[in-house]
């Protein structure tokens, strides 16, 4: 068991959303990792956010408005080395297409399911320990 605490960016305009990431992933995605959250409403504290603190995942909402979740993955995963995996929740599955072309770690699809959800952050929270990348 570890006593290192991930912090996890939650990215949607909608507070509902947001709460709903928050839920489907739960403190304790697995019983070894703890998580807390930042929640970021815009594209502008988003970045803000990924620049101020160190961000071991980062959860974007594809459906968010006015900057969706995909555009900023591509945004992050162009301006930095040091990028943090990324997971984006897309509205339908066959978006996973422009998810693979934003450079996303992983997709989840709405509504979330939690043990999906669990496993996907869980697995992605264990690639910045060894160095990995795991897509979902």
């Amino acid at each position: 068991m570890t006593d290192r605490l991930y912090t996890v960016l939650l990215y949607s305009h909608d507070p509902q959303v947001r709460d709903r990431m928050r839920l489907a992933i739960g403190t304790r995605p697995a019983s070894d990792l703890k998580v807390e959250f930042v929640d970021a409403a815009s594209y502008a504290e988003c970045l803000q956010l990924v620049d101020d603190y160190e961000i071991d995942l980062l959860l974007l909402d594809g459906e968010a408005k006015p900057a969706g979740g995909l555009g900023i993955a591509r945004q992050i995963k162009d301006d930095r080395t040091d990028a943090p995996p990324t997971c984006v929740v897309i509205a339908r599955s066959a978006d996973r297409w422009l998810a693979a072309y934003a450079q996303v770690d992983a997709t989840l699809v709405h509504p979330l399911d939690p043990v999906t959800t669990g496993q996907t952050v869980a697995s992605l929270l264990r690639s910045t320990d060894t160095g990995t990348t795991n897509a979902a």
